[in-house]
């Protein structure tokens, strides 16, 4: 039998022939387009502006008792809305945020269906179970298939034995990025997300997913054509203690199939990013949207802000009268510096906790939590406790009570280095249970946010980053400038980042060298300052020594003033890879700030949209003459914004510029 449907939603429009249906979807603005098409293999393609940008890729879910969601499926029915709202998004780049989609949803049976969301920057899709009884998936097939020679900007894990696989599931999701042709995306290395491809006619997809709750993490893998394929850790079925001073679970076998499913749920969203123009990329709240809504109803608790950090400056003060290092003395001085200056926090870092024990209630002889706890509320500062992941998890809730109890305000957890399902369930019952507690939580050697911020607010940053901590070891061949202006346009994109910026050495190209006690940032002093504008932490960290910034009060003065979360956010200029400008909203206070590769630039900013800007006041850091060639060089004055609400700056190579204005 054949039939035709006509739909009023956006053009949407079905036709079938014999047992292929197909479904099209197009976003509010009617620039992307998503073509669905059942039968044989469940698949869609993506139109951005009228241009194929991916071609027909197939998706589908094999269970492990052979049982295929997605191949030969028969539609059961097919719903259709629209949705547009705003979205309160606390401790985010902005506090409200829009979410404004058509969708489908694709019912294939009592079991099973398919979520379609077309949003003005993006396409997403997620597989729903709706059987009550338990199961396990064998594998999800994700594909993405493009034009060989389409461009490809990779991230690919930087772990991994020789010849060895699976080894590479076991990584910290830090690596800068490789550029290639699709057909050239390495077939036997892991790609993690986000990654983009660049099409022919310039436009841009990133790639990324959201909602990743008791599910693997994707990877991606080449194969020499222009496909890129999905690839899942199976779920380990034999772990045992080793790794980072014993606090990290191994891999020792793994199971055949990549998650246990045991209810009614949804898998995770697959979302692809679509612009022609880079600052949508770079603007674009998709992976926020799609994480599940918040399971914390009170949020007053929950106070981000900055934390003043010892590990990347080894504890490293002068001018005391003791000797620094991970006793009281050293952090009552961080203490100290924090409360002069407004930080809200105070990290101990890892040396704390008794070595190689993993138990997280034996303290060094040198160390007394609860002084240094009642010290700081004495000066407004919060203590924050680093904690490795097989010590936080044997023993949690034990943990965060004890801890909570003694008046520490949360933890940094560290040393996961897994998105397996079993890894993924802890990243969340770890959120649970520290807002159970009324407890921040930082997850540093983790993946990337997957919307989980939404979900548990009480969790202000993620690592997954290959933040400033790489110069403490990173020879000069590795371009970290060239890095911080890929970054927002991937790895931000999935959410906020533990970064850790705010170097007072700086360095040029040429005189950069790694040094692990004294560590140096790649880049100009300004540029330092801008990473606190550039890039979204709600909890982000002073990494450099307090005697550092005492010497440099006035860039310290700014970095203190700085807030880490926002009213509102735009991305005003950007092309990535070589510059990217962004301005924020605090009440009625502005901050702009712009990063740029090595090549030194002019840019010409509209500064237009902040109402009456030409009679705020605004002062403004700047790359000093000789930027390029002492990289600490800047100069503070006063910004020249026209009547028109234009403002020039100029950037030394690897430079950077703030302005605030109020």
């Amino acid at each position: 039998m054949r039939k035709t449907f006509i739909m009023a939603l956006c053009g949407m429009c079905i036709t079938s022939a014999y047992a292929q249906k197909q479904y099209q979807l197009t976003s509010p603005d009617g620039n992307l387009t998503t073509t669905i098409v059942t039968g044989d293999t469940l698949s869609y393609d993506i139109f951005y502006k009228n241009t194929e940008v991916m071609h027909r890729s197939p998706l589908y879910i094999t269970l492990e008792n052979g049982e295929n969601w997605g191949i030969n499926s028969k539609i059961r029915k097919v719903k259709k809305g629209v949705v547009n709202e705003m979205v309160s998004s606390p401790f985010y780049r902005s506090s409200e945020i829009e979410n404004h989609y058509n969708e489908i949803v694709l019912e294939f049976s009592k079991k099973w269906k398919v979520e379609f969301r077309a949003y003005n920057d993006g396409i997403a899709y997620r597989f729903v179970n709706e059987n009550n009884k338990p199961f396990n998936i064998k594998s999800e097939t994700v594909e993405y298939r493009f034009d060989g020679n389409d461009r490809a900007y990779v991230p690919y894990v930087n772990r991994g034995k020789n010849g060895d696989f699976e080894s590479q599931f076991m990584n910290s999701f830090e690596n800068t990025y490789s550029e290639s042709k699709v057909s050239q995306v390495n077939p036997d290395r892991l790609a993690f997300l986000p990654l983009i491809v660049q099409t022919k006619n310039n436009i841009k997809v990133c790639i990324t997913e959201s909602d990743l709750e008791n599910y693997p993490g994707l990877y991606l893998l080449g194969g020499n054509t222009g496909s890129l394929k999905g690839v899942h850790a199976e779920y380990p079925s034999k772990v045992e203690q080793g790794g980072h001073n014993k606090l990290q679970m191994l891999v020792k076998d793994r199971e055949n199939y990549i998650a246990k499913i045991e209810g009614k749920r949804s898998l995770p969203w697959r979302i692809a990013v679509v612009s022609d123009d880079d600052k949508n990329i770079a603007a674009t709240n998709l992976s926020y949207l799609l994480g599940a809504p918040s399971r914390v109803d009170d949020t007053s608790w929950i106070k981000p802000g900055k934390v003043a950090w010892e590990w990347w400056n080894d504890w490293n003060l002068d001018g005391v009268d003791f000797k620094t290092g991970v006793n009281n003395d050293t952090y009552k001085a961080y203490i100290d510096f924090a409360s002069k200056n407004g930080i809200e926090y105070v990290i101990l870092d890892e040396g704390w906790a008794v070595n190689l024990q993993a138990d997280l209630m034996q303290v060094v002889k040198d160390i007394d939590i609860k002084e240094l706890v009642d010290y700081g509320a004495e000066r407004n500062v919060g203590i924050i406790l680093w904690a490795g992941y097989h010590a936080f998890n044997r023993d949690m809730e034990n943990v965060c009570r004890h801890y909570s109890q003694l008046g520490v305000k949360g933890f940094k957890v560290d040393f996961m280095d897994r998105d397996d399902q079993e890894m993924t369930d802890f990243n969340y019952r770890a959120a649970a249970m520290c807002a159970k507690y009324k407890m921040l939580l930082d997850l540093h050697g983790t993946s990337k946010p997957v919307g989980l911020n939404r979900t548990y607010p009480n969790v202000l940053n993620f690592e997954g980053v290959h933040g400033l901590e790489q110069m403490k070891w990173s020879p000069s061949s590795v371009d970290q400038v060239k890095y911080d202006v890929m970054i927002p346009f991937l790895r931000q994109v999935a959410g906020p980042m533990d970064y850790t910026q705010g170097a007072m050495r700086n360095a040029t190209k040429s005189n950069y060298y790694p040094c692990n006690s004294e560590p140096m940032s790649q880049g100009t002093r300004c540029r330092q300052l801008a990473l606190y504008i550039v890039l979204d932490s709600p909890f982000n960290m002073l990494c450099d020594s307090p005697s550092n910034y005492m010497r440099e009060q006035e860039c310290t003065d700014f970095i203190s003033a700085v807030p880490t979360v926002w009213d509102e956010t735009r991305i005003i200029k950007a092309k990535m890879g070589k510059y990217i400008v962004t301005a924020r909203r605090s009440d009625d206070t502005w901050y702009v700030g712009g990063i740029n590769d090595w090549d030194a630039i002019e840019l010409d900013l509209d500064l237009s949209f902040i109402q009456n800007v030409k009679s705020k006041k605004a002062e403004m850091f700047t790359d000093g003459v000789n930027a390029h060639r002492a990289a600490r060089d800047y100069k503070k004055c006063d910004a020249r914004i026209s009547a028109d609400g234009k403002l020039k700056v100029s950037l030394a190579p690897g430079g950077g510029f703030v302005v605030k204005i109020d």
